[in-house]
This record gives C-alpha cells, structure tokens and sequence, in this order.
C-alpha cells in the first residue's frame, strides 16, 4: 500500500466515523442543553454559587455573566502562575514572569492555548492540572454556551430570554466535556501515552550523560487538548512529541476528538429549532469546506510543490516521520479548521502552499466545523449574512428560520465578522510597524507569514503556531494576549446581542418569496459567501506571505 493510499483511507475512516457518532452524539448534546432535570451534583454546585436554575436571562445578563466568569478566571490563572514556586508539585519552577502570565490566562481563558514557552520545563504539575486544564474545560463549556444561546434565538419568540449561562456551563462541563475526556484518556493510555506523576527518570543519553526524562499528566490534558479545546500541550513538541501522540492510531483518536463536538453540534441546532433539515445544510457547508480544505493541503504537500521539495522528492522538513506527510497534513487542517491548535508536525516546514492552507483555515473564522461552540456561531452569522444578500438581490426583506433580518441583526452580524480581520491585519502591520516582526526567523514571504500568522492563530482564538518566530517578549505576550481577548469576547458580545434581538421578534410566516435555508442551493451559497469575504478581506495579505513565496 502507498502512503497516499494509506493517507486516503485515513481520511475516510474519519469521515465515516464521524458521520457515525453526528446522530447519537448530536442527541446526547441536544437532551443535555435542554432537558429540565438537575442531578444532584449539579443542584449542589447551584446552592455554593448561588444561583437560581430556574431564572432565565436576558442577552444582556447572560453577556455579563460570561464576561465575569472569564474575568474572574483571568485573575485566578495570572495568580496561580506567579505563586507557583510555593504550590504542591512545583517541581522546582520559578513563578511565570509577568507578561507570561498575563498571556498564558487570557490564552487559556479565552480558549486559544497559545503558549510561548516549553510546557515540560516552565509549568509545574498543579498549575498545569489544576489550572490550564481547569480552563480546558470550562472556556470549551463557554463556547458551547454561547452557541446554544444564539439558537435560542432563532427558536424563540416574543421573549427577551436565552436560558441561564450557570446552568449550560455546569450541564456542558458535567455531562458532555467531562464524559468524552474520561473515555478519551482512556483509549489514549490504551495506545501508550503517558499517564503519571513521575518527577522524572534518568536514563543514559547517546554522549554517555545523563537526561531526565519527564512523565506527567499527559493523557488526561491530551485528550482534553484534541477536544477542540486546547491549542498547547504538556510538552513543546505538542502531538509530535511520543509521550503525547505514540503511534498512527493515537493520532487517528486525536484528529476524531478534533472534530467530534463541532460536527455534532449542527444535530443540535437542527433539533432545537424544530427542523433537522436546517442543521444538515449547517454541517454539509462544514463538510464542504473541511473536505476542500484536507484534500487542498495534502495535494500541496504530498506534491511538494517548492524547489527544495522537489529536489529530494518529497516535503519531509518539520514533519514527524511516524506519521508521514499525508496523516501530518491532515492532522494540520484538522487542528486549524477548528479551535483546537494542536500540532504534530513544524507548519513553518510546509511547503509555501501548504502553509498558506493552515493560515487560510482560520481566516474562514474557523467555522469548518469550528471550535467547540464558536464554529457553530460563527456559521450562523455566516448564513445570517448570506440570506441578508439573497435578500437584496431579489428585493425583499430577509428572513432565516422565521426571523427577519433587519438593519440591527445585520450591523451585530457585519460587526462579528469584522473584529477578527481588523485584529490580524492590525496586530500584523504593528509588529512590522515598531520593529518587533524582526524576531521572525526568516526574512521576505517567508518571514510576513511567520508573523500573519502568530496574529491570524491569536485572533481566531486557535493557538496553534507557524513557529520560526520568536513570541516570549513583553511586546508580543502583550500584543498576542489582547488580540486573543478581543478576538474571543467582542465577537461573544454580537452573538448574544444578535440572538437577544432574534428572541424578542414574532415568527414571519414562510411565504413564495422565502429563501429555503435547508437546500443544495443555500449550502452552497453560504460556502461562497465564507469563501469571498476571505478572499476579499486576506487577499492582499496573503499576496505578500505565502503566494509570493509559492510563486
């Protein structure tokens, strides 16, 4: 069997196993955001917080809360990595310095994960367990939250209510994030990663020395990380690294937990808004462009389009040979297309094309399937913003599962789909602006991609890195850490707006003029809406990096 062969069939198994668990799991996840009984755990949980489960929320009451408890977790990471060198299993490790803290919580809290240290050697076990994973789960839950909310809105009416943010993050966190991490873990130690908390071993290193080798709790951030919720890892090398990602088959289970929750959660908005056909056409746009994208990337690496590729025959820089270059591309589409970030190969070693894929990934706004909630929401701006156009070029007022859409629903909608390009493209001319893109490894394309990049991973909230540039200054903790917390609430804010004003209207009776949301023509309408907002808004950008240097 060829590895294109072998890659092939890696990908259809995939394929095959996802649209197997969609139904089931997509169920599971719609009973859980919906259902009225609190099991006792949770009832407990309610009375230390204080909160009342039965008192719904406004959009406004709900933002709020989801803009207090990230605010409140903030304070807790940043204190937890400056007092670390006093705390249980330290291991020994000085407190974070400022501007590494200050990056490391709002990364962490706003569910990107970007790290710009080595995870081994800067964090000792308790800040990495009790607080980074903590934060794992509970900025995922966020997301899934604020998705849920939004299709209230467009379920509901003539209410100002979108639900209780308390009640969707402990139900999210309790039964669905925590369950699937349990199992994960599970078949993750099956296939050999590391489970412990060893201080380290010595063994004899190939000059005759001495190395320590560092075990950890591996498996259980592991799959927390491949949930779609985590852009680091306990080591630097991340899912290269084989303590964290052993064999074909364990990466086979991390790109599945990738994609698990986003693909699932179309079934969800389908069932809550009473029409399955419309969460269908949600997941085939998701599927379309997942597709383009794994089939784009791999063409473009297994080729190994680019001189020094083609002189050897084959693009093996940067890639882990365990995997080869067809299940290393597929991871990195996989890892980009959504807010997971996780690597298992160097994405500044691609090929110029290839890296362009992964940059490309997000600029979608990640909605192909997303992260875990935001690619969902993010979809459905997306669709909001395709039936507005529809509406203009037949003459008549949009409409979108009964809601109009009106001047207020589309200026909340334009605004998310704005903020994150203004970040990139802001955060990308400052860095060259004050002399700080120099820290880029290489010079020309090359080196605009290594910093498009860094803002495009930090503003999409995916936390994966291009690598090749150095990111642990004070200028660049400081610029990546805002761009990750705009890029992360402002967009929250717009969502919840927008669902508030969708609750509030009457249903709009479907009429001869009515857009039918749930066929062949709209999917593919709303995938060339994603796909000409991106080109129009990176083009220029991408012109500069990664066109020109494949050029």
């Amino acid at each position: 069997m060829t590895a294109t062969t072998a890659g092939v069939i890696f990908v259809l198994s995939l394929v095959a196993a996802l649209a197997a668990v969609h139904r089931p799991f997509g169920d599971h996840m719609y009973r859980v955001v919906s259902g009225q009984r609190q099991s006792r755990v949770e009832r407990g949980i309610y009375r230390l917080v204080g909160v009342d489960p039965a008192a719904e929320q406004s959009w406004g009451v709900y933002a709020r809360a989801v803009l207090a408890f990230s605010a409140v977790s903030v304070l807790f990471l940043y204190a937890f990595q400056r007092v670390q060198d006093r705390l249980w299993l330290s291991l020994g490790f000085e407190p974070v310095v400022p501007h590494g803290a200050w990056n490391t919580a709002v990364s962490f809290v706003t569910n990107t994960n970007w790290q710009s240290y080595s995870g081994e050697s800067t964090m000792g076990h308790l800040v990495q367990m009790a607080g980074l994973a903590v934060q794992n789960f509970v900025s995922a839950a966020v997301g899934v939250a604020v998705a849920v909310a939004l299709v209230r809105g467009f379920a509901r009416s003539r209410t100002g209510h979108l639900g209780n943010f308390w009640v969707d993050l402990t139900r999210i966190v309790l039964r669905i994030l925590l369950p699937v991490a349990v199992l994960g873990a599970l078949a993750l130690m099956a296939g050999g990663v590391v489970q412990n908390l060893s201080a380290g071993t010595e063994v004899t290193t190939l000059t005759g020395g001495t190395q320590t080798i560092t075990g950890g709790p591996v498996a259980g951030q592991e799959v927390i990380k491949e949930l779609g919720t985590n852009g680091g890892g306990f080591y630097n090398a991340n899912s290269s690294h084989p303590f964290e990602n052993p064999t074909a088959w364990t990466n086979w289970i991390e790109i599945f937990l990738i994609l698990l929750i986003p693909f699932s959660l179309p079934r969800v908005f389908g069932r809550m808004v009473g029409q399955r056909r419309q969460g269908h056409a949600i997941a085939a746009v998701m599927a379309i462009l997942a597709l383009a994208s794994v089939t784009l990337t791999n063409v473009f690496e297994v080729t190994g389009h680019g001189t020094v590729p083609q002189a050897v025959g084959a693009a093996l820089e940067g890639k882990e040979v365990r995997f080869d270059v067809s299940n290393s591309a597929t991871f990195a589409a996989a890892t980009t297309l959504t807010s997971t970030g996780a690597v298992n190969s160097f994405h500044d070693s691609y090929t110029s094309l290839g890296g362009m894929m992964t940059m490309v990934n997000m600029m979608l706004g990640e909605v192909a399937p997303g992260g875990t909630g935001s690619g969902l929401y993010g979809l459905l701006i997306l669709a909001v913003i395709t039936v507005f156009v529809a509406g203009l070029m037949v003459g008549r007022t949009p409409e979108y599962l009964g809601k109009k859409i009106g001047s207020r629903e589309i200026r909340f909608a334009s605004l998310y789909f704005l903020i994150t390009p203004a970040l990139v493209l802001t955060g990308t001319a400052a860095a060259f602006a004050t002399g700080n893109a120099s820290t880029a490894l290489n010079v020309g394309p090359h080196g605009l991609s290594e910093v498009l990049y860094a803002f495009t991973s930090a503003s999409n909230n995916n936390g994966s890195a291009f690598a090749g540039i150095t990111v642990n200054t004070t200028w660049w903790d400081t610029a990546l850490g805002l761009c990750m917390l705009l890029g992360r609430f402002l967009p929250i804010v717009f969502v919840l707006a927008l669902a508030g004003s969708l609750a509030r209207q009457a249903p709009t009776p479907a009429s001869e003029g009515t857009l039918p949301t749930h066929r062949p023509l709209f999917v593919g309408m709303v995938v060339g809406v994603t796909v000409l907002l991106v080109a129009l808004t990176y083009l220029p950008a991408l012109a500069l990096g990664p066109l020109a240097e494949g050029l």
